[in-house]
């Protein structure tokens, strides 16, 4: 039986082939195909009688771009199976659509169109937000060596089953450590040590059955004090994944201040996990 893919999403762009070599390793991690998918950024308004001569040249160069995402994800991992798809519509509900069904879904933080000075693409923020399974959003400041240590950020044990489970197991598979994130803020008077040690049981209570699941997984805990937004930014830059949860769909209120937060000043790569895995 063959194993769901990795799916990864390129244009052609040097972040998004850095979300190949992402990819190509975790599809070997997960003894998994990897699929490569592209999907043609067609111009809204084309002069009359130019329409089907741009649109070959653009669906020709999305074409090489997945041809040359399939040459550096040989070079990142010789012996995976890789599958291609050229796909139809808007580029960024395309990319999130042909994830159904797969283990995650990889994309890179910025495409062909984006600016250094953008925080997000726009397509990598409606795959994060709107994919039916993780996404994985990979930055280049990630790449400068594993770490062997993955950060999840725990809000709630019910709300935050599904990130807790994709971070457990992708230590697992890494061989890495995890650090269960719970922060705590307060603008009031009042005693800080009470919240802190409240906080500290709260995530508490959300772990045991996770370590009891996964034995070789060395768990640590921190409740720091501090916006979970920036606490979770701050351990991009040192570990080498930073998990969170997705409550709902990128058009509700899956979409709160600590995600965004996350996704637009992340250091590292970010993994979003919707609710429903």
């Amino acid at each position: 039986m063959v194993a769901n893919p990795v799916v990864v999403g390129v244009d052609g762009s040097e972040p998004s082939l850095l979300a190949v070599d992402w990819a190509a390793r975790e599809a070997k991690r997960r003894t998994a195909p990897l699929r490569i998918v592209s999907a043609p950024a067609m111009p809204p308004r084309m002069r009359p009688g130019r329409e089907q001569t741009v649109a070959s040249e653009i669906e020709e160069s999305y074409e090489q771009a997945v041809a040359t995402a399939v040459s550096r994800a040989k070079q990142a991992v010789p012996d995976l199976v890789i599958d291609t798809d050229l796909l139809s519509g808007p580029p960024a509900v395309a990319i999130a659509e042909s994830a159904s069904g797969a283990q995650l879904v990889v994309v890179g933080d910025r495409g062909m169109g984006g600016f250094a000075a953008m925080l997000l693409g726009s397509v990598s923020r409606y795959v994060a937000t709107n994919a039916p399974c993780p996404a994985i959003v990979v930055r280049e400041q990630g790449f400068g060596g594993e770490r062997q240590e993955i950060a999840v950020g725990v809000r709630h044990p019910r709300e935050s089953a599904a990130a807790l489970a994709f971070a457990f197991e992708e230590a697992a598979l890494r061989g890495a450590n995890l650090v269960a994130v719970h922060s705590w803020y307060s603008v009031l008077p009042g005693d800080h040590e009470t919240i802190a040690a409240e906080a500290s049981q709260a995530l508490g209570e959300a772990l045991p059955d996770w370590r009891l699941k996964y034995p070789g997984v060395v768990v640590q805990q921190d409740v720091p004090r501090g916006h979970a937004g920036q606490v979770l930014v701050d351990y991009s830059a040192r570990t080498d994944l930073v998990v969170i949860g997705r409550r709902g769909s990128g058009r509700g209120p899956g979409v709160g201040s600590i995600q965004h937060a996350l996704l637009n000043h992340a250091r590292g790569p970010v993994a979003v996990v919707p609710s429903q895995t």
